[in-house]
């Protein structure tokens, strides 16, 4: 058409912050509107929604046939989430719509299924996304298509049992190079639970024993480890995302951390739920002994979006079973820590073998962090116990107190 009358078509969201996007979960009402601006009178066949979540996966891969023939080996899956339509305009006899010159508005509303959703992500080899995308039907006229996402994200209160359960292990390990033994090397370490949220510090407490005759360095990571599936096959993405570093422990020594702090950085949440994409943390306790390969002790960890409640839930049957040293609050985050170093540094020679299609070590591994999860992140606050005294602030007379005893 020379002249179009269709100046504006878009989307928008029902938000109770202006400036912040909607963030909705399963079970919640997703409500807003369509605009149209017209420059003059124009007909219109119908204005339809259609409102669609999904998780896919992609990537290839190079295979060999032989010396002189090469071909490419495709990997790919999707699973649905959401899928809503839903006519906003049409007229029940077929006919054409006539709208004046101006603004129009058509509010839409839709709930998301109950059942759990998965957080929305943003990856190398896939993504979890949810959009509306509208369409516009006029006579003699292309058909008008606009898409909008939102952000979905399935909350985690790490506020359970399961979550608020102690991590811990030992692991050791007999330095050796070539045939010449070192001596022993082991690791104790634990932390107060499993579930964390982005923003908090978690206090590492852990023993070095060095029996061998070179000195070590205990160091301790957080690892982001990204798992995309299809056709059986997996294809991983990891990264260290936060790093802590010990003193040398010198040969016949032994370390001990009482609670050194490790801040985890504003990283996305857990996505255990899918069927073909993960995203899984880890704090790894690894000593570096020259010479031979590294000793590492994996503890597992969820990244909630709920945080740990400050009183009720800390008494729970399953954390009042292991005490923890609080001097680890008083502890300073440096402004500016260090760089967190590249994954391959991290895992052992054997760890790297037992992996699945593990990433090539050129691989770039930076790239984990581009797509940040577009959501807040609840940072918590630690609220230090009540102080405790010994001096009764309402002392009885002292014949009192002797009549008492006699009592």
């Amino acid at each position: 058409m020379i002249f179009d009358k269709l100046k504006k078509l878009y989307i928008v969201f029902d938000s109770p912050e202006i400036d912040s996007p909607p963030v909705f979960s399963s079970g919640d009402v997703v409500s807003g509107k369509v605009v149209l601006n017209l420059s003059g009178e124009s007909k219109v066949q119908s204005l339809k929604l259609h409102a669609e979540g999904f998780a896919k996966v992609h990537w290839t891969e190079s295979r060999s046939a032989g010396s002189s023939t090469a071909y490419t080996q495709n990997y790919s899956d999707e699973v649905e989430y959401l899928n809503r339509r839903e006519v906003l305009l049409q007229a029940d006899n077929g006919e054409h719509t006539l709208l004046s010159a101006g603004r129009h508005e058509f509010p839409f509303s839709f709930q998301l299924p109950e059942e759990t959703l998965v957080t929305s992500f943003e990856g190398k080899h896939g993504s979890i996304r949810y959009w509306v995308k509208v369409k516009l039907h006029r006579p003699w006229a292309k058909v008008r298509k606009i898409k909008k996402e939102f952000t979905v994200i399935e909350p985690i209160d790490i506020n359970t049992p399961a979550l608020l359960a102690p991590q811990a292990g030992t692991k050791d390990k007999t330095a050796r190079v070539w045939y010449r033994n070192f001596g022993q090397v082991s690791i104790t370490a634990k932390i107060d639970r499993k579930g964390y949220t982005p923003g908090e510090v978690i206090p590492v407490f852990a023993e070095f024993d060095n029996a061998t005759s070179r000195s070590v360095v205990p160091k301790a990571y957080i690892t982001q480890t990204q798992t995309f599936i299809a056709r059986g096959t997996m294809k991983q993405k990891q990264a260290v995302v936060a790093t802590l570093s010990g003193d040398v422990v010198g040969a016949q020594r032994r370390e001990t951390w009482h609670g050194r702090a490790i801040k985890i950085p504003p990283v996305g949440p857990s996505i255990l739920q899918c069927r073909i994409i993960k995203v899984e943390y880890m704090l790894r306790v690894c000593v570096d002994v020259p010479g031979t390969s590294k000793l590492c002790l994996e503890l597992p960890l969820v990244m909630g979006t709920i945080p740990l409640h400050p009183f009720g839930s800390r008494t729970s049957s399953v954390s009042s079973q292991y005490s923890v040293n609080l001097e680890w609050l008083r502890m300073a985050i440096p402004e500016q820590p260090e760089p967190p170093p590249d994954y391959s540094s991290v895992v052992t020679d054997e760890e790297a073998e037992r992996n699945i299609m593990a990433p090539h070590p050129e691989e770039d591994l930076s790239g984990i962090m581009e797509h940040p999860l577009r959501a807040f992140v609840q940072e918590f606050r630690f609220r230090p116990p009540p102080v405790y005294c010994e001096i009764d602030p309402n002392p009885q007379p002292l014949n009192m107190r002797r009549r008492c005893m006699t009592c």
